[in-house]
């Protein structure tokens, strides 16, 4: 299994926020986000099967709206912590030191110290037969980004957040710095 889960490399370390129809909060970490699309801008993750409940899944269902924020080396431990399996009335932020906030009247919490929170409308799904996971599609209807982040030619430099990458189930790194080279052309 961790081989398996680790070989690919690095994934994106994300904090998934969901509420029920029942006013339930639910924040749960995810290492499967990937960028789909940028117009619109869509973004994608894996969820696993539902052969047993998922709370993430479910509320995004129910209501369409989630949100997917980064995490950062302060919160790593309580980040990792939202993986254990809660019942359904119970809320991770009430497990963790994590905070949820609101912005703009949007329905689901974002995670209060993420240096970038996305609000994210659900649009479609695709299941994979060949394990029964699903490819979930989301529209990014909200950005939200710590101003220190953002560079001139619109960058996000997640460098300068601390922002953690997985790798496997359980490990995180932190990257020191950032490399970036101009769009190349043919020579």
């Amino acid at each position: 299994m961790n081989l398996i889960n680790s070989c690919s490399g690095y994934k994106s370390a994300n904090l998934l926020g969901t509420k029920s129809n029942e006013g339930i909060e639910n924040v749960a970490v995810f290492s499967s986000v990937t960028h789909i699309g940028s117009n619109p801008p869509m973004l994608g993750f894996f969820c696993r099967p539902t052969t047993v409940t998922r709370h993430t899944y479910d509320n995004i269902k129910n209501t369409g709206f989630y949100t997917i924020n980064h995490i950062h080396d302060a919160i790593l431990e309580d980040a990792h912590h939202t993986s254990a399996k809660y019942d359904s009335d119970i809320s991770e932020f009430d497990k963790t030191q994590l905070s949820s906030e609101y912005k703009q009247e949007f329905h689901a919490p974002f995670v209060k110290s993420a240096p970038i929170q996305l609000a994210m409308e659900f649009v479609e799904e695709y299941h994979i037969k060949a394990n029964g996971t699903l490819l979930v599609i989301g529209k990014i209807v909200g950005l939200h980004i710590n101003d220190e982040l953002l560079e001139a030619d619109g960058f996000i430099n997640l460098s300068k957040g601390k922002v953690a990458a997985i790798n496997g189930l359980d490990g995180y790194a932190i990257s020191p710095s950032t490399t970036r080279f101009k769009y190349q052309r043919p020579k």
